[in-house]
């Protein structure tokens, strides 16, 4: 049977089922009929609310664990919940601001994002997760240290103080004349411009004989350059921040669930797929767990947002991923928060 609306269930149905969810939501466990009869204000007996929570999980809302006789919201349940129920809890002025200053550092990029992450793991008492591309810095100078006779060492200093070492092999014969010649051409003629700009005045210059290079400094200059460029242009950087935080109270009840999700966790490729794909939306996201394969055994859920410049770009995802029993209210709108400070940070 297909999921109703939630327009469709009676008034009756729609607060059992939401005092349910709030209820499981806060505690981690499920919720019975004499509980709900209790604390809900409802005027029901519990054998009126059995009734209600036996047709809801007919629907497919609610699930009935088998060492249990209360009920807990299925995916299925939770999503309708987001969706359609929930009231969202705008961040506090003390969490907006333990945000802000972790993002607000004079540091590198990637350390302000990590911080910021490290912030929305805090209070969100989840991972914390932020995808961005690999930054493209701009150069204020390069230098060649050799290693070996086939090896040396290219050093690029960012304009941002950012400091990037890889290393190149080097044509047969080359002299330490050749080294110091192709760092100075490329720290004079280069700085203030991104990687993908300087290569494309080298080529230009090159082609053009417009360099007072010989043969084999060009060879490092090229070489130089393309090592960073290639590397630029793997995969997006995923800072994870917090997993310690998911092993809460309630994990060692499941630790089983606990353990798949750190494993989950420890393959970057698959979550910064999973963030990927929330680039294109305008709203924040939420994989609720068997919603998505990849947390289907460990029973997470995740909660991205798109991270925007100014001129309406998507430079990064912000989220957060816990367990299924997250206090979504609260989350969905830190996360949103999140997402407009690190835009600002990244434009």
């Amino acid at each position: 049977m297909s999921t109703p609306p939630i327009h469709e269930l009676t008034d009756r149905a729609r607060d059992v089922f939401r005092i349910v969810v709030e209820s499981y939501l806060d505690t981690g466990t499920p919720v019975g009929s004499r509980t709900i009869s209790q604390i809900s204000g409802l005027n029901l007996s519990p054998a009126s609310i059995r009734n209600v929570m036996q047709d809801l999980e007919e629907l497919g809302l609610l699930a009935a664990p088998h060492t249990s006789a209360g009920r807990m919201p299925t995916d299925t349940g939770l999503r309708l919940f987001v969706d359609g129920m929930m009231q969202s809890n705008a961040p506090s002025a003390e969490e907006r601001a333990a945000i802000e200053a972790r993002a607000g550092g004079n540091g590198p990029v990637e350390e302000a994002l990590a911080n910021t992450t490290a912030a929305l793991s805090g209070l969100s008492a989840c991972a914390g997760l932020v995808l961005v591309p690999k930054h493209e810095p701009v150069l204020r100078q390069v230098g060649f240290v050799p290693l070996s006779q086939d090896r040396a060492l290219a050093v690029l200093v960012g304009a941002d103080g950012s400091v990037e070492n890889r290393v190149i092999h080097l044509p047969g014969g080359i002299d330490p004349h050749a080294l110091q010649m192709a760092a100075n051409y490329m720290s004079a003629t280069l700085a203030g411009l991104t990687l993908s700009e300087a290569r494309v005045r080298i080529e230009r210059d090159l082609k053009q004989h417009r360099s007072a290079l010989d043969s084999a400094a060009a060879t490092l200059v090229e070489r130089g350059l393309a090592v960073w460029s290639e590397d630029g242009d793997r995969r997006p950087v995923l800072i994870v921040r917090g997993q310690a935080r998911l092993i809460d109270a309630t994990a060692t009840e499941d630790l089983d669930r606990v353990r798949q999700l750190l494993d989950e966790l420890e393959g970057k490729e698959e979550i910064a797929r999973l963030l990927d794909s929330a680039r294109d939306g305008e709203a924040t996201r939420v994989f609720i767990g068997s919603e998505n394969k990849l947390f289907a055994l460990s029973g997470s859920s995740v909660i991205a947002k798109p991270v925007r410049a100014l001129d309406g770009r998507v430079v990064g995802v912000v989220g957060v991923i816990g367990p299924t029993r997250l206090n979504y209210a609260r989350v969905v709108p830190m996360v949103d928060f999140t997402a407009a400070t690190l835009a600002r940070l990244l434009a």
